[in-house]
């Protein structure tokens, strides 16, 4: 069975005093106003991954806009392991700091919730995507590639970390050589693993792209940098050692730049178009669009074909932008995918032929009569 939420609370989080939710595997469909509230569940379904969510606030931010009470919440889902109760929020003490738990068992990280739980997301805020920096195509891919595997949340967080700390011992002029080459080490380590990770999840993203069922403009991947080039030449541990005495040569000049300049946090992100072979920071606003939903498709299409599983999607004002013949071919992928899909909107006529629960959302309110 693909992984989905069975029950949903809120309390105290954002528009939200308190609110119980229970739907089924079909799509979900949140019409209301705009500021009713319908991104401030997705953005509440997204906090049940590691991160910051959709919006990347910080954990006091998504306290109620009202009382100023800390937010927490709760989900029964059926995840990647079976049924499982996910439970997190700001600590009550005042500390900007989020506690998650596991079927009642505090977490030993957040990234325990990659490995029970899978979200794929698309807002309106993610449009300029393509024409944007590699910074955020990267953290794209990233979430991505959360749902091929597990551990590379852990792995990013472990190369930032010791990437931080030695660009901190450069700044200050600490040349402790046995120090320094620990941390290289690990962060060579660490970064050829979330680079064969990246490539893998590329290469099934490509191939999901292909099938024939596929409707959306075809995208095609395609990463770049001093490290992808060094595994197209050699194996990952001659990579590895590669980029390790890479770091060691370039410390006089990582410590006048006063940071890295080479590594997996560097990598360069190219989405093509396939048909018109174009990239995609030249195309059309609308096929950009639809590129993104094509990659938020294929993804969900390879995650069944990697894992047997299709990640819970949340599409924000998504159907509202596109035009009629895209808009039900989409609704007929997701039906297809069998994903449990939460959509947003304003006019509940947009979702027209989509077999789906639907609810209105008022002003920190849902009314739960009106699933279909």
């Amino acid at each position: 069975m693909n992984i989905h939420i069975k029950t949903l609370i809120l309390s105290n989080f954002r528009n939200y005093s308190y609110a119980h939710l229970e739907v089924d595997i079909r799509p979900v469909v949140l019409v209301g106003a705009n500021g009713a509230g319908k991104t401030n569940i997705l953005e509440a379904i997204s906090l049940l991954t590691p991160g910051r969510g959709l919006r990347r606030a910080s954990v006091s931010e998504l306290d109620n806009l009202h009382n100023g009470k800390p937010w927490a919440l709760h989900a029964e889902i059926e995840g990647l392991k079976g049924p499982a109760n996910i439970g997190t929020g700001r600590e009550c003490n005042g500390n900007d700091k989020r506690i998650v738990k596991i079927d009642e068992k505090t977490a030993r990280s957040h990234t325990d919730l990659a490995r029970i739980f899978s979200v794929l997301w698309l807002t309106p805020q993610m449009d300029t995507l393509f024409i944007e920096g590699n910074s955020e195509r990267r953290k794209f891919l990233d979430r991505l590639v959360f749902s091929f595997d597990g551990a590379h949340a852990t792995r990013v967080n472990a190369y930032e970390s010791v990437m931080r700390e030695r660009n901190r011992l450069l700044q200050m002029g600490q040349t402790d050589p046995v120090w320094l080459t620990a941390l290289e080490k690990k962060m060579a380590e660490q970064g050829i693993a979330i680079a064969v990770a990246r490539q893998n999840a590329a290469e099934q993203l490509n191939n999901a792209m292909n099938i024939p069922t596929h409707v959306f403009p075809k995208a095609h991947i395609v990463l770049s940098g001093a490290v992808e080039e060094l595994l197209t030449q050699n194996s990952a541990l001659a990579t590895e050692n590669g980029f390790r005495d890479s770091l060691k040569s370039s410390r006089a000049q990582d410590a006048a730049a006063g940071r890295a300049l080479t590594g997996v946090h560097r990598t360069k992100i190219d989405v093509i178009h396939k048909e018109k072979n174009l990239p995609a920071e030249f195309c059309s606003t609308g096929e950009q669009k639809a590129l993104l939903v094509s990659i938020v498709l294929a993804q969900a299409q390879a995650g069944a074909l990697w894992h047997g599983n299709v990640p819970v999607m949340l599409l924000d004002e998504v159907a509202t932008h596109l035009d009629g013949t895209r808009r039900e071919a989409l609704f007929t992928e997701l039906q297809a995918l069998g994903a449990q899909c939460w959509l947003t909107g304003t006019d509940h006529d947009v979702f027209e032929g989509l077999d789906a629960q639907v609810l209105a959302v008022d002003h920190g309110s849902i009314q739960a009569e009106l699933f279909a």
